[in-house]
């Protein structure tokens, strides 16, 4: 939000620069972006001095211009050539001298040294629309003779830098929305924290408000009180639709906006000013002299302001007249209903919706205002005919004309502050500081926050309506610390505190292992939404649509899901990347997955909270080039191995025995190929495979892509359970190493192979390892050649050739049996 510095010292009479109070601002919880100069004239008048004509002739060598020498205070008169025909000796004139920038729009132009004619000209004699302080462009400016030569322009128009500050509200800081509420804030803090000053907060007076007669009396019917709270309306009679007086319209650009006619910029005065949002009817085009507030009929149509026609829905509130809708109530005006030229008569509105209603209306709509976000945060419903008030006044003041009714007032169910018990010994506890009773005291009085009921330490407050964000006693401790200041809350001198034995194993400390294992091994960590495309999971077994957690009111389809996997959150990455030219990627991510489960006869994801399931994940990615193509070596594409690797590093890093680890063709369909890692037998602990180049294709991406998930909650339960300091001495005999090259089919892995030499052999094969793979000429058809290496050790003695023949027969008639293997 953008506040006017000038503005809001209208209500409190704040002594502080504009950057401390940005500061102060801050600090009470309203955190400021930035701290800007806004100027009412583009270019401040920046070079521009007041002069006086001494001479003024026909130009020798034109019919229209005139030789004029002009005193703007210096050592000699400036000659100027001018081209104003009401120009004459003795008229006070604005003169842009050489240097000055003026503008026009956007476009900008610098005054020079010239010749118009052959007679040099050394300046400009200004009219009105040329220096941006009015349109009249029929001659120059002609000001009082008593005007000082050479005083400055911007001191004649009395033109000052305005400065604004930007500043976030937070969802539930409703009640900040306005000057007036930040001011509001400011002085109870200065209250608090500078006692010393006398600071006063001045609301506007409305004791002036008077209703000059009733003839132009609307009734106002609430059909849907569940939808409008609240519903003030007056009527204006004889109004003159035209500019903004000049305070006003500098009021308006004071905060980045742009005015628009006298009786909108009052109402927008008041929506920024007390944040109060108005709306205001051309009274004429109200059909049947009547307002009614309801529902909208389904699929009923309705063009708005911008000149799009809405289908509305059954909730959409809206503001009728007897025959049909006038406005999208609270978030949108009607295109018939509005202010215009012709209008003479004006119905203002000042409303309390239910916000849900507005907040579902504003997003089906797709629209969002200034008057929708205040409304759908929650608005004050008793301040509705104070801001009617003032905004009456305030139109007949810059626009004429006489109030025709008595307020109008509909508030069929009166909302009655929130009641919250507040114990001051249980503050001072939370806050951790003993905190004057006074103090707090000040604090809520200032904060509207009224004492009901005292008894010792126990008091029973009222908060008002408008601070939706303050229900409990937690939320009231919260307003006194921040009014007070977290810096003035000392740090003990002491911290008490318990030994707590970390859970084994400290998840944070095994994520942290595991992301320093692949961040030096060439990863970089990646962070994803989980908020995802619902339609990524459109035709996927694995993850089917159907298990997905939907969200009730999505702010866009590209996050109307919570992912179930970190894939495709990884994929948008990898096609982040690779369409920046940065195609060789290794990431990796740590996220929660989520997924509704139905449960035995039933299909409503509603039906049972528990059917919804939450796990923790941990998934590498993987494409491009594994390494570099250099002076030495070529490029190395990525392989499935190259993933594979870094996945058992995982496992053998947190200690898990890998030969309780097994490796079983994945069934995911997100794969063209890959592995399960399963442990417990059926647990799987790891999903690692190349991606379908279907999944692939939808994200553009062409090369391929190496994919790894891993169960976090698995992977921690069982490091937990193995992961043991282990050690042993180095072998004082030699490892045995056998070579054999094996005939077998197509469909035997190198895993079969292992698994059997395993358990042929449990005491001496310390372990196995393929170096080549053959198919081709040479061998049948359907068969190919495994090359396999096999290590054996007796930590006890050398091996002699008997024993390890022994075992190679063995190991070749087993495989034979097993795999009907053949020798080559």
């Amino acid at each position: 939000m953008n506040l006017s510095y000038s503005w809001l010292k209208k209500y409190i009479n704040i002594d502080l620069e504009a950057e401390a109070t940005a500061e102060l601002m801050t600090s009470i919880g309203l955190e400021v972006d930035s701290v800007e100069t806004i100027q009412s004239i583009k270019g401040g008048l920046e070079g521009l001095v007041i002069g006086e004509v001494l001479t003024c002739e026909a130009h020798p060598n034109s019919d229209h211009l005139h030789v004029t020498t002009v005193n703007v205070g210096g050592a000699e008169p400036l000659q100027i050539v001018c081209g104003a025909a009401n120009v004459a000796a003795g008229q006070k004139v604005v003169v842009a001298t050489v240097g000055t920038v003026l503008y026009d729009g956007e476009q900008k132009f610098t005054i020079k040294p010239s010749k118009l004619r052959g007679v040099p000209s050394n300046g400009m004699i200004c009219a009105e629309d040329e220096i941006g302080v009015g349109t009249d462009h029929s001659g120059i400016i002609e000001l009082p003779l008593d005007t000082p030569v050479g005083m400055l322009a911007k001191d004649y128009y009395k033109i000052e830098d305005e400065s604004m500050i930007v500043f976030d509200i937070t969802p539930n800081r409703a009640d900040a929305a306005s000057h007036w509420g930040v001011a509001r804030d400011l002085y109870t803090a200065l209250s608090v924290r500078k006692p010393e000053t006398q600071y006063t907060l001045t609301k506007p007076d409305v004791s002036g408000f008077k209703v000059d007669n009733n003839s132009l009396v609307i009734p106002v019917e609430i059909a849907s009180p569940e939808a409008c709270i609240r519903y003030s309306g007056v009527t204006i009679k004889d109004v003159t639709i035209k500019e903004s007086p000049e305070w006003l319209q500098k009021a308006i650009k004071s905060i980045g906006l742009n005015p628009i006619n006298n009786v909108v910029d009052v109402t927008n005065y008041i929506l920024f000013g007390l944040g109060q949002p108005l709306h205001s009817f051309d009274a004429a085009k109200i059909k049947g002299g009547k307002v009614i507030v309801k529902t909208a009929e389904a699929g009923s149509k309705f063009i708005t302001l911008d000149g799009k026609e809405r289908t509305l829905h059954q909730d959409d509130l809206m503001i009728c007249n007897a025959e049909e809708p006038m406005c999208l109530a609270g978030v949108f005006g009607g295109l018939e209903s509005g202010i215009s030229e012709t209008t003479t008569s004006v119905f203002l509105e000042s409303a309390c919706f239910n916000p849900v209603y507005v907040r579902k209306t504003a997003r089906r709509q797709q629209l969002s205002t200034d008057a929708s976000f205040r409304f759908e945060r929650g608005t004050d419903p008793e301040n509705t005919v104070f801001a009617l008030k003032y905004a009456a006044m305030l139109i007949k003041e810059v626009a004429g004309g006489t109030i025709a009714s008595e307020i109008v007032d509909v508030y069929p169910t009166p909302l009655a502050p929130f009641a919250i018990n507040f114990n001051i010994k249980r503050c001072n506890a939370l806050i951790g500081k003993e905190i004057p009773e006074a103090t707090i005291r000040t604090i809520l009085k200032n904060l509207e926050i009224e004492i009901s009921e005292e008894k010792g330490d126990e008091w029973k407050l009222n908060v008002p309506r408008y601070r939706v964000d303050v229900t409990r006693e937690a939320d009231v401790v919260e307003d006194i610390l921040r009014i007070y200041g977290y810096d003035n809350v000392e740090m003990p001198g002491k911290v008490d505190a318990e030994l707590v034995v970390a859970a084994k194993p400290d998840r944070t400390k095994v994520i942290n292992i595991i992301s320093d294992q692949l961040t030096s091994r060439g990863f970089r960590e990646i962070m994803n939404n989980s908020l995802t495309k619902a339609a990524y999971y459109d035709n996927l077994q694995s993850f089917p649509r159907e298990r997905c957690v939907m969200l009730a009111n999505p702010l866009s389809n590209d996050l109307s899901a919570i992912r179930q996997t970190l894939l495709f959150g990884a994929l948008e990455s990898v096609q982040h990347n690779v369409n920046r030219k940065a195609a060789d990627l290794k990431m990796f991510e740590v996220g929660n997955c989520y997924q509704y489960i139905p449960g035995e006869g039933s299909e409503d994801p509603t039906a049972d909270l528990k059917n919804y399931k939450d796990g923790a994940r941990i998934a590498l990615i993987m494409t491009g080039n594994a390494q570099e193509q250099n002076w030495y070596s070529e490029a190395k594409p990525v392989t499935f191995f190259d993933i594979k690797s870094n996945v058992w590093n995982i496992i053998r890093r947190l200690g898990i025995n890998a030969q309780n680890v097994a490796e079983v063709p994945t069934t995911l369909d997100i794969f063209a190929e890959g592995l399960t890692l399963t442990v417990d037998k059926d647990k799987a602990l790891c999903q690692v495979g190349l991606i379908d180049s279907k999944i692939a294709k939808q994200f553009d991406i062409k090369q391929p892509v190496y994919f790894a998930e891993f169960d976090l909650n698995l992977l921690l339960a069982k490091s937990a359970k193995q992961n043991k300091i282990l050690f042993t001495e180095l072998p004082k005999f030699p490892e045995v190493k056998r070579d054999l090259a094996l005939m077998v089919d197509n469909a035997v892995t190198f895993a079969q192979i292992s698994d059997i030499a395993k358990k042929t052999e449990k005491k001496l094969l310390q372990r196995l390892s393929l170096f080549d793979v053959y198919q081709g000429k040479g061998l049948p058809e359907g068969k190919k050649s495994y090359a396999v290496s096999f290590y054996l050790l007796d930590e006890t003695k050398t091996l002699n050739d008997k024993q390890i023949d022994g075992i190679m027969e063995k190991l070749i008639s087993n495989l034979k049996k097993e795999l009907g293997a053949e020798l080559r």
